[in-house]
């Protein structure tokens, strides 16, 4: 039997691929709708914040040595903001799929392993 003759005989249609079926669905399309929603924005306010951390190391560096107690200046408090920040998006990403994404994909999954389509 060749990949393209059709199982069951002449007249029967030929067997749904579950995988197909779900990315086509609805319920996808709205899965990918609110993950888009969220990782988008956020990218562009990270991006944003680190490309401003990046310009004013480069173009305002006396402003970045500007002390604040001891030996730790703006600069440094910028940098480690960058870590805090991503944790921060990190925490907040999982937060927002255990709420939004999670749901609707589990109900994505039950309905491909189930070949209900």
């Amino acid at each position: 039997m060749s990949t393209t003759e059709r199982v069951g005989g002449v007249g029967t249609p030929p067997p749904v691929d579950p995988w197909a079926a779900a990315h086509t669905s609805t319920d996808f399309a709205m899965l990918r709708q609110r993950f888009r929603g969220f990782v988008f924005p956020m990218t562009a306010f990270f991006l944003s914040w680190y490309l401003l951390y990046v310009v004013l190391a480069a173009f305002a560096p006396h402003y970045m040595a500007i002390k604040i107690v001891g030996n730790v200046n703006i600069g440094l408090i910028f940098g480690l903001l960058q870590f805090v920040s991503t944790f921060a998006i990190t925490t907040v990403y999982v937060q927002f799929a255990s709420r939004n994404l999670d749901p609707l994909s589990s109900q994505i999954c039950k309905r491909v392993e189930g070949g209900v389509w």
